[in-house]
């Protein structure tokens, strides 16, 4: 009896020391599954038999077409997909809009056209194209692909100017549409802000669909970029501030413009009626807030000639003799 006890007893504790020996290796191992996962933001699932599964969760990556690169990876367990989705609906609109139209601290995709320009020496002096990044479009893409990884590329559309370089030199052929506003040689320093923003239009090529923006194409109005003190209208008064006349020079091409086929898409009036334009015929800018915008949508191309003279300035719109009919308002 006592010799096959011992044994026994022996047998026993190899097998209590072996279980606790598996025991130990397991929680290290659970341990170690639980440290992978956190370190990857993955998501453990246990499962029968002792077996603990990591899956990762779901990503979304933006990629932009123009590099290729990945710009934004969404993972939308993050942002409430699995809890409330109207909520999660409403993180990727605003997720889209940021990216579309900036924020603060970083530029949008979207960018308004700048048109291209005449330089003197007869070169094509390029601007920018429109680029539009569809919002709806990239909320439809992100909320189909929400329950999988996957990559979803920016739904951009750019926009060229729409002209032929081969035609340039025929849009100087006929004088569409012209108008002429005047103003006192003594104030230099409005005079000096008349002739650099009449200086900024001259030449541009406006093609069939382009969009024009005085402020773009104009552009900042400060001293770095030679604009000089002068008076402005300002919530009806008349104060001195830098770049003070420009609003002539706009208003002078709306006269202009308004006399071909095009879509008016912002103008403002000042608080203060001017002497240059008859009432209401003004078009009042301001760098940042308050443009003066149009599209061509007569088909055909035309060139913006901004003639400078002592006293006077002159807004001329030139094109093809084969595209005046087109140009024509009716």
């Amino acid at each position: 009896m006592k010799k096959n006890f011992i044994p026994l007893i022996i047998l026993s504790s190899v097998v209590l020391a072996s279980c606790l020996d598996f025991s130990e290796k397991e929680e290290r191992k659970v341990e170690e599954v639980q440290q992978v996962a956190q370190y990857e933001n993955a998501v453990i699932e246990e499962k029968g038999n002792n077996e603990t599964v990591i899956t990762q969760p779901v990503e979304i990556k933006l990629i932009d077409p123009n590099t290729t690169t990945v710009i934004k990876t969404i993972v939308p367990t993050d942002l409430g997909y699995e809890k409330d989705f109207t909520a999660y609906v409403k993180e990727i609109e605003q997720i889209a809009k940021e990216l579309a139209r900036g924020s603060a601290t970083v530029v949008g995709y979207d960018q308004k056209m700048v048109l291209d320009k005449l330089g003197e020496d007869g070169k094509i002096i390029k601007g920018s194209p429109l680029v539009i990044l569809k919002e709806s479009e990239l909320v439809e893409k992100i909320l189909a692909t929400s329950d999988k990884s996957a990559t979803v590329t920016l739904p951009l559309y750019i926009t060229e100017s729409n002209y032929s370089a081969a035609n340039i030199e025929s849009l100087d052929d006929v004088v569409i549409a012209s108008y002429t506003t005047y103003f006192k040689t003594s104030n230099a320093g409005r005079n000096k802000n008349i002739e650099l923003s009449a200086k900024a239009i001259h030449n541009l090529i406006v093609g069939s669909g382009d969009f024009f923006s005085f402020n773009l194409n104009v552009g900042p109005r400060d001293v770095e970029n030679g604009y000089q003190p002068a008076p402005e209208i300002i919530n009806k008064k008349l104060v001195m501030g830098i770049g003070g006349g420009i609003c002539q020079t706009s208003s002078t091409l709306f006269n202009a413009v308004d006399q071909v086929h095009i879509a008016t898409l912002e103008r403002h009036h000042h608080s203060l009626d001017v002497g240059y334009v008859p009432k209401e015929r003004d078009a009042t800018v301001s760098y940042g807030t308050l443009d003066y915008r149009f599209q061509n949508i007569s088909g055909v191309p035309f060139i913006v000639k901004a003639i400078y003279r002592k006293g006077s300035l002159t807004i001329e719109l030139r094109t093809s003799k084969d595209y005046v009919e087109m140009l024509k308002k009716n």
